[in-house]
């Protein structure tokens, strides 16, 4: 089914996720065949399925042998010819029993047991971004506060020296913000068909990753020559079926853990303190009951996911829904509809910190399930107890400028003040 609801075009999430769309989709067409058309300077595609209720979404992450990561990766738009085999070394765009050797790899790294040891950590960099703002009385929460946490986090995770640790978030934006004129790789005259030599460099190719896999090569061998406690030590050390990691392997674990190490909860920090500003009541149930946070953090993420969609490509001829899927048609999920399917949660539309909102598809589900999901989910947990405890009146005094991108649902700024208050540290 055609439907003429756009949840493509990135300037339709300039003002944030758009429910509307994806209720009327979910209800009216939840399997619908969008159109690819040429906007931001990128040729036009040959269209995709979009899938919107919880159920057909959790399906098709669950069923890599009818909907694989591999054949064409895991983003909307298809890689470049040359790039598909280099694309498809990364974890992400791999399907069992690759993936699932190579995930094993390294989910020691990831462990509970190893999560909780950097709790303490995350704690004191969360205590410490407020510090640097808290007497100031205001401040861009998203540019001030939040940008920071996931940053600090990730190097410390994964051994990035302090002098080095702005590279990563250069990277980042890099991959991430390429729709985002503000980043620097969107073509300004949005709409316009591209001439050949005008079409833009694709951010997640090699030729564009140059300088990241480089240092990240310059990493290991310091790591090799000076081991430390951390995941790229871990990683230089590791073995796939007893030989070590390639050095593609390697280059793509390195962009995997840069790109959504960072992003999925400096996207997700500032999208639920601004939700808490919008439902004060949640926020004060919160304060005096700090047992729900557990609770409300899973309700954060059920409302404001970090990741928009990801995309498969189906294996055979098929149907989902009703919908008749041809072989090599791609099949996007689409995370934000999903956690709002009303066969799911009741009255999905509200925010409640006091409803099991632990079937939400944030961090996806089946084989790529995230495996920093504990990472996040402490970030948001410390993170929440600093702002409600030490910014209680804390509300947004201007506009709230939202990412451009279709994939990741991020807030480039948000202006906030507060009552200050002494620095802690």
């Amino acid at each position: 089914m055609t439907t003429a609801i756009d949840v493509f075009d990135p300037r339709v999430y300039e003002s944030g996720i758009p429910y509307d769309a994806f209720g009327r989709l979910r209800g009216e067409a939840p399997v619908s065949w969008q159109e690819e058309p040429s906007v931001l300077g990128w040729p036009a595609g040959p269209g995709f399925w979009a899938v919107m209720r919880h159920d057909d979404v959790r399906h098709v992450s669950r069923t890599p042998a009818d909907f694989s990561a591999f054949l064409g990766c895991t983003q909307l738009r298809d890689p470049e010819p040359e790039d598909l085999d280099f694309t498809r070394q990364m974890m992400l765009n791999m399907d069992p029993p690759q993936h699932n050797v190579l995930r094993k790899t390294v989910s020691k790294a990831f462990t509970p047991s190893k999560i909780r040891q950097f709790s303490d950590m995350i704690a004191r960099r969360a205590r410490l971004l407020v510090d640097e703002v808290i007497e100031r009385g205001e401040c861009d929460f998203a540019l001030d506060v939040s940008d920071g946490l996931p940053l600090l986090t990730l190097a410390e995770i994964m051994g990035v020296p302090d002098s080095d640790r702005h590279l990563l978030f250069t990277w980042a934006n890099r991959v991430i913000g390429y729709q985002d004129d503000e980043f620097g790789t969107a073509d300004p005259n949005a709409g316009a068909a591209p001439a050949p030599k005008s079409k833009p460099v694709n951010p997640r190719s090699r030729a564009a990753l140059t300088d990241m896999f480089q240092y990240a090569h310059d990493l290991a061998e310091h790591k090799r020559r000076h081991p430390a406690d951390d995941l790229i030590t871990t990683l230089v050390h590791a073995e796939v079926d007893g030989r070590p990691l390639t050095d593609e392997e390697f280059e793509m674990f390195f962009f995997l853990l840069t790109v959504a190490g960072n992003d999925t909860s400096r996207s997700v920090i500032p999208a639920g303190v601004l939700t808490f500003t919008q439902h004060r009541d949640q926020w004060r149930r919160l304060v005096e009951q700090p047992q729900l946070m557990q609770d409300a953090v899973e309700e954060v993420l059920r409302y404001c996911p970090p990741v928009i969609h990801f995309r498969r490509t189906a294996t055979k001829d098929l149907k989902l829904r009703g919908q008749r899927i041809k072989e090599g048609d791609k099949v996007v999920v689409f995370y934000p509809s999903a956690n709002r399917d009303p066969e799911v949660f009741a009255e999905p539309d509200r925010f409640d910190i006091t409803r099991d909102a632990r079937a939400h598809l944030s961090f996806g589900d089946g084989p790529h399930v995230c495996l920093g999901a504990g990472f996040a989910r402490l970030q948001l947990e410390h993170m929440f107890t600093e702002v409600l405890t030490r910014m209680p009146d804390l509300e947004v005094t201007g506009d709230v400028e939202h990412m451009r991108s279709n994939f990741i649902s991020g807030i480039k700024r948000m202006p906030v003040r507060f009552t200050p208050g002494p620095r802690l540290s």
